[in-house]
């Protein structure tokens, strides 16, 4: 099975949806992305299609509902929980302050970080 991420304008993951894999053979019998979107085109007229994996091997993540596809470095990236955090180098969300290592479980306090740029992790 295929599957494939249905994107939004904005390239915001609205579905994923699964494509047999006979639905993907081009005519030399091989798997192919453009075929797959052909398909899911043809079917559902939606024509903003990308594929995904479970396992990562296609755009580094399994594309997930409310996430997004950065057009620029071919990749899926998880939802954007909090408006302060960034992306590193590995397409990974990150808070603007380093967790703390003190073997604490900790959790981010937006609306603390925006008060006070300096805190953001608090205790429960």
């Amino acid at each position: 099975m295929a599957h494939f991420a249905k994107l939004d304008e904005n390239n915001i993951v609205l579905s994923v949806e699964v494509v047999m894999d006979s639905d993907c053979l081009d005519a030399s019998g091989n798997e192919s992305e453009a075929v797959g979107i052909t398909f899911l085109t043809n079917l559902t007229g939606h024509s903003n299609w990308k594929q995904t994996s479970y396992n990562g091997n296609i755009r580094k993540r399994f594309a997930g509902v409310g996430g997004s596809y950065d057009s620029t470095n071919n990749v899926f990236l998880e939802v954007k929980t909090y408006a302060s955090w960034n992306l590193d180098s590995n397409y990974e969300w990150i808070a603007p302050i380093a967790y703390p290592s003190d073997g604490k479980d900790y959790y981010w306090d937006e609306t603390l970080y925006q008060s006070d740029n300096s805190k953001g992790w608090v205790l429960p």
